[in-house]
């Protein structure tokens, strides 16, 4: 009998410490406070950095995509952001939800899209007519159109086809001019009535979608317009602009003679020439493109760049603007910058871009919130670090299978 009485109370004890040390186990697992991090997975950044940007930046009920920097100011550009990211993760559900809002509320009689939506002075909400918030800006209505048609064959759905195809019919008819006789995307709706020069900003040059509209729009040359594009870019690159010289990289915007060609000053003093927010987009669309179609066009473009790669092996970082000449401009890092131009190192110099990737990318995550680090990015970080971790785990297929890669 004590032998028995032992056994239970042996066994009473264990169950206790067995049961103390699952609870222990579990709030370990659940703390945010451990020393050591669960495994990282590059699967749960994408993932679980998604689900941070649809709780934080896109409104719930209306779809919207929120830019809170700018008092909650939504753009074309943020919506075709979220399509984008929506149909790659296939997310049909935030798709229908961003693009619900978009065609209701941005999109114009002639089917382009306003790009400037926020508070006015009584305190509603509405297009910033006062902003020139009615105008468009041609890099939304590209992707919007690229999303929606990425929509129709992953979801097999026609609407979105059909709502695709007028939409790249009036790009062609409203944002594309002729330059010195060749057809060049400028920056809105508005340039194709300036008799004498043109405002170009070069990051919008969609490569990959110029191919991918051909293929459902023969009747415009949106090869043409790609194969331009390619040119355009490479003499901006090298030209010194208005600087001394030129570092290689290309340029945030120019103006251009709709005669000549010649590229001219800035029409406005924000508009300037150096590698910053905008332009450091090209190289992620370029690698994207030679991702998708193996122009190696887009290398030689890319190849171009070597600015960048001398820099980061001088100094172990990538400062968020540069000058033209290659002087910096803003010492700060960006996440942007890095998500943006990681296209280039992945093209160029995959072990660079691997440094890279693991150093200023993947840091920027924390597997045991299993979110950004605080202080989280804002609208514009946010996407362009997502979108270059996305090209660098070659997560960003041709949807449409124009290519024929997947």
């Amino acid at each position: 009998m004590k032998r028995i009485y032992l056994f239970f109370i042996a066994l009473g004890v264990l169950l206790v410490l067995t049961a103390g040390g699952i609870a222990t186990a579990v709030g370990y697992f659940n703390s945010r406070q451990r020393s050591i991090p669960i495994v990282f997975s590059d699967n749960a950044l994408l993932t679980e950095t998604y689900k941070d940007y649809k709780s934080n930046l896109i409104e719930p009920g209306s779809g919207r995509t929120l830019d809170k920097s700018q008092d909650n100011l939504t753009t074309s550009e943020g919506e075709s952001y979220t399509m984008l990211r929506a149909v790659w993760m296939d997310d049909k559900a935030t798709f229908d939800a961003s693009w619900k809002f978009t065609r209701e509320n941005l999109q114009r009689p002639d089917k382009l899209f306003s790009w400037k939506y926020g508070k006015l002075s009584d305190g509603s909400y509405g297009i910033l007519k006062d902003q020139g918030g009615t105008n468009t800006a041609s890099d939304g209505d590209q992707d919007i159109a690229l999303s929606l048609l990425m929509g129709y064959h992953r979801w097999n759905d026609s609407q979105y086809l059909a709502a695709a195809k007028p939409i790249i019919n009036s790009i062609w008819n409203n944002e594309v001019v002729q330059v010195a006789g060749k057809p060049v995307l400028v920056a809105n709706d508005l340039e194709k009535n300036s008799p004498t020069t043109v405002v170009v900003n070069p990051s919008y040059f969609g490569f990959a979608n110029y191919k991918v509209f051909a293929a459902v729009d023969p009747i415009h040359d949106w090869n043409g317009l790609r194969d331009n594009s390619y040119t355009l870019l490479n003499a901006l690159s090298a030209d010194k602009l208005d600087k001394a010289s030129s570092d290689g990289l290309p340029p945030d915007w120019i103006t251009l003679n709709r005669t000549t060609g010649a590229f001219l000053p800035a029409a406005a003093p924000n508009l300037d020439t150096n590698f910053g927010y905008d332009a450091f987009r090209i190289p992620f669309r370029l690698a994207l493109d030679h991702q998708w179609f193996q122009d190696e066009r887009d290398k030689t473009s890319l190849s171009r760049y070597g600015f960048l790669q001398q820099f980061w092996k001088s100094n172990k970082v990538i400062n968020a603007t540069y000058a033209h000449d290659g002087t910096v401009v803003a010492t700060e890092e960006s996440p942007a910058m890095y998500g943006a131009t990681i296209g280039y190192f992945k093209i160029i110099n995959p072990a660079m871009a691997k440094d890279i990737y693991e150093t200023k990318l993947q840091t920027l995550y924390s597997p045991d919130q299993q979110s950004w680090k605080a202080p989280a990015p804002g609208y514009y970080e946010d996407n362009w670090a997502w979108f270059g971790i996305a090209l660098y785990q070659n997560a960003l297929p041709d949807l449409t299978g124009v290519s024929g890669t997947k």
